[in-house]
């Protein structure tokens, strides 16, 4: 007899390690291939590994380990022990792939080595987040830090990185510091795109006066998308408030698809009021488009 959840299970296990397996392969080329030749770093603990890389000549497979171990355990107590062996295995993935694999030296053009370099090591991180592991530890420092003080975990990291950089412009020199940055840039903007996709959300709340169930109809129908309809009050005027009954439509687009559902709510309603901003995530509902038939 066959158990479909635990046939699932295995497969979403295996996804997982092959997404963490790719991006210590892609991670490990960003780095051997363009990065460590050209003593470039990035930020994080990826960073600090490189910076001491280059002051202690000690291997850099050894010290990328041993630099996100203290991170990993503050994870594991943070977290539990699932989020810890994952990102050590990817850790320990990513210190084989750049000690066994002979990974070429590309190019020694610095912009080219910035460039592809912060984007290789950004899809190697991206993809081993998403098979849930972590090649850099000190986002689980970040999270950790925000839950106790009123800062974002954006905030925190980017503190962390300008000390790090400020550290890289005294010990390698202010243009491989101002390299440094740009690879980094590039990599935060790879991760995001590996994380989010090509299909990263965005919600959108729109209020109409009296075209709410054509917008909602156009939705449903031309972009194949769920909607909420809410009941809700608005109110304006130079004299004072004037509250009147109206109806919400609200629904989730990925952003290729926002200018177009823009420029239709707005042939049926030119004085239809949009708000639009981007999903981190979204679960259950009507995420995916139903099929819809081309007559």
């Amino acid at each position: 007899m066959k158990l479909p959840g635990k046939t699932m299970n295995w497969v979403f296990i295996f996804k997982n390690w092959v997404f963490i397996a790719m991006g210590a392969l892609s991670a490990g080329f960003g780095l051997k291939s363009f990065l460590l030749p050209s003593q470039f770093i990035d930020g994080g603990a990826t960073g600090i590994s490189l910076l001491l890389t280059e002051v202690t000549q000690l291997p850099f497979s050894i010290i990328i380990v041993a630099i996100n171990l203290p991170f990993l355990a503050l994870g594991y107590r943070q977290f539990g022990p699932g989020l810890f062996w994952s990102a050590l295995a990817a850790i320990i993935a990513l210190s084989m792939a750049v000690t066994i694999i002979p990974y070429p030296e590309v190019t020694e053009d610095k912009l080219l080595v910035a460039s592809f370099g912060g984007f290789f090591l950004g899809a190697g991180i991206g993809m081993a987040m998403r098979g849930g592991g972590v090649l850099d530890g000190t986002e689980i420092l970040a999270l950790t830090i925000s839950r106790r003080i009123s800062a974002s975990i954006g905030d925190i990291i980017l503190v962390f990185n300008i000390i790090i950089f400020l550290f890289a412009a005294y010990i390698l020199g202010i243009e491989s510091a101002l390299y440094s940055i740009l690879t980094y840039l590039v990599a935060s903007k790879t991760v995001d795109f590996f994380i989010e996709g090509i299909e990263e959300y965005t919600a959108i709340t729109i209020v109409s006066n009296k075209y709410s169930e054509e917008i909602s109809t156009m939705i449903i129908e031309k972009f194949g998308r769920g909607i909420t309809t809410y009941k809700g009050s608005k109110g304006h005027g130079k004299k004072g408030t004037v509250l009147r009954e109206t109806d919400i439509v609200y629904t989730v687009v990925t952003r290729l698809e926002v200018n177009k559902i823009k420029n239709e709510i707005l042939s049926i309603d030119p004085e239809a009021f949009m708000v639009i901003n981007s999903v981190r995530e979204i679960r259950g509902g009507m995420i995916k488009k139903r099929p819809l038939h081309m007559h």
